[in-house]
């Protein structure tokens, strides 16, 4: 993502051009940054604890954080070398640095299978939205788009919810997936509530991203609205498309998950055959009765003197 920004903003040589292809790479090179660093954060911690002995809990989040500071750094060097003089690219930069460094805090948590699972179905989201993207000429007319603008905005937004609710549908299942994978492979597994998280961890990540996007570079937006009244009305229109995206995927994705690993989960078992089952299993055996036993005793009673019977 940040090798394609790059080539994004350089092949332009006109600033104003330059600076809106800024303004639009740099979201997506942010939320892939949080995903790199918590990754990049992750992967130090089970290099750490390959002999089966953790870190403590502060040492843990330490290290974890300085790997995604140092993911933030090597990013953000490569939007800061594009043009040393100019304050736009060193906001980027700075933006950069502190997603990835964010990323590597969250990997930080106490359970590494959900961050883990949360970076993979971000991932996932990330797969969906450039395959939808090869196909929006085809679903664009599919859902309304015409010649007027009216129509393609509204093609544009419900465009916008299928690409959500697709992407978190992937998340979920990915992270679910991802999760039982643990549990088979440690022996050990999580309660429901943390599938439930790991689900809506990249809609989480994505959230993030846009309030970093919006806050840390803000002046970078700012700047490409000065360009003309259709850009700032174009950047509006992004950042609120990005949020409600995320929103999505975050809703979507939590009840995937939590549906998926309800499916799982055993039914209580009947009360009253397992009060039947212990009653026959507490209950002792009588041995059958032997046939020629039960043929001698009727013989002797029909032999009985009816002198010896007992009146009623």
């Amino acid at each position: 993502m940040i090798w394609s920004a790059r080539a994004s903003i350089t092949r332009h040589t006109n600033a104003e051009m330059e600076v809106t292809s800024t303004a639009y790479a740099m979201p997506g090179a942010v939320s892939a940054s949080l995903v790199a660093g918590a990754a990049v954060a992750l992967a130090v911690r089970a290099f750490l604890a390959r002999n089966g002995r953790e870190p403590g809990a502060t040492v843990r989040f330490v290290l974890a954080t300085g790997a995604g500071l140092a993911v933030g750094l090597l990013g953000a060097l490569a939007f800061f070398t594009i043009n040393t003089e100019g304050w736009i690219y060193a906001v980027v930069a700075g933006t950069v640095a502190a997603a990835a460094t964010i990323g590597g805090a969250l990997a930080g948590f106490r359970y590494p299978r959900v961050t883990a699972a949360a970076c993979a179905g971000a991932i996932a989201v990330f797969l969906v939205r450039i395959l939808l993207t090869f196909a929006q000429d085809t679903l664009l007319p599919a859902l309304g788009a015409g010649d007027t603008a009216a129509s393609q905005a509204s093609a544009a937004g419900y465009f916008g919810f299928v690409q959500g609710a697709l992407g978190g549908l992937a998340a979920g299942l990915v992270t679910h997936r991802l999760m039982r994978h643990a549990r088979r492979r440690s022996g050990t597994d999580v309660k429901w509530p943390l599938y439930a998280l790991a689900g809506a961890g990249p809609g989480l990540l994505l959230v993030v991203s846009e309030l970093l996007t919006r806050t840390a570079g803000a002046r970078v937006l700012e700047l490409a609205g000065k360009i003309s009244e259709l850009e700032l009305t174009v950047q509006q229109v992004l950042s609120g498309t990005r949020l409600n995206i995320a929103l999505v995927v975050l809703f979507v994705g939590t009840f995937t998950a939590m549906i998926a690993v309800g499916r799982t989960l055993g039914s209580p078992a009947d009360p009253s055959a397992s009060a039947s089952a212990t009653t026959a299993v507490s209950a002792p055996t009588q041995a059958p009765a032997d046939p020629e036993e039960i043929e001698r005793a009727a013989r002797a009673e029909d032999t009985e003197p009816v002198g010896s019977q007992k009146d009623d």
